[in-house]
């Protein structure tokens, strides 16, 4: 049976808990995307344009520096990618992420959480960082989802 991993970024601790609780429901390993320079609430302010979010998130290109790798990737068919949704779309972290490993073969599935804004143009902003894999199509959850409700999602997924 192929292994799954469930790779998160959580910049204030809600999506980490969607990636443990989904990790769990489905017996992965889970592996958090850390930042290389954690970021500070005054980063987050995405009402301030010169805050560290706004300015990565205005220039695509802008990719943020990873602490951690995941060692041994070729053990993973499947990859859940878990993050939360900013400017209508996945952080930039997330593309780091996707480009420093080769993911040849493999599926990769993310999955977010927001206040209330959907996927928005998630997929075609990391399509281009996964070359060689299966990008399926994402899902927002509500920070509180259960256990069960993930593990039917994530099935659909798995042989």
């Amino acid at each position: 049976m192929s292994k799954a991993l469930v790779a998160y970024f959580s910049a204030s601790g809600v999506t980490a808990k969607l990636a443990e609780n989904l990790a769990d429901a489905i017996d992965s390993d889970l592996h958090e995307i850390k930042p290389a320079q954690p970021y500070t609430a005054a980063d987050l302010d995405w009402t301030d344009k010169k805050s560290r979010s706004s300015v990565e998130m205005g220039d695509k290109s802008f990719r943020p520096e990873i602490a951690n790798r995941v060692e041994q990737i070729e053990r993973y068919d499947t990859i859940f990618v878990g993050f939360p949704i900013w400017w209508y779309v996945a952080p930039t972290i997330i593309n780091t992420f996707l480009e420093q490993h080769d993911l040849s073969g493999k599926t990769i599935i993310p999955f977010a959480t927001s206040g209330s804004s959907g996927m928005g143009n998630t997929n075609a902003e990391l399509r281009p960082s996964c070359p060689g894999a299966v990008l399926e199509e994402g899902k927002r959850f509500n920070a509180n989802t259960g256990k069960a409700e993930l593990k039917q999602w994530a099935d659909r997924f798995r042989p």
